[in-house]
């Protein structure tokens, strides 16, 4: 069973807006990057390489998850690729 979530397997039609916001917006960087330390916390406390309670992991499963929904609002409204902007988000 894999146990990562990562959210370019969680959306892969939306791979072009998630890349493009990781390089242009900083706000969805961050998010992104917590979502993933998030991930990876509780794949280790599933592998058993770390330990926490069952409280514990369910917090941060339940984390994991409002932070999922809120970057998938975030890929949903970001405003279309800018044809000029050679990915930048900025019209050149």
């Amino acid at each position: 069973m894999d146990l990562h979530h990562p959210i370019l397997r969680e959306f892969p039609d939306h791979r072009d807006t998630i890349q493009r916001l990781k390089g242009s917006d900083a706000h969805f960087r961050k998010m992104y990057d917590e979502y993933h330390n998030l991930d990876d916390a509780v794949y280790r406390i599933e592998e058993e390489i770390d330990f926490a309670t069952d409280q514990e992991i369910e917090e941060l499963k339940m984390r994991r998850a409002k932070l999922k929904d809120y970057i998938y609002h975030l890929i949903r409204h970001a405003p279309a690729a800018c044809p000029t902007c050679n990915g930048s988000g900025l019209a050149r």
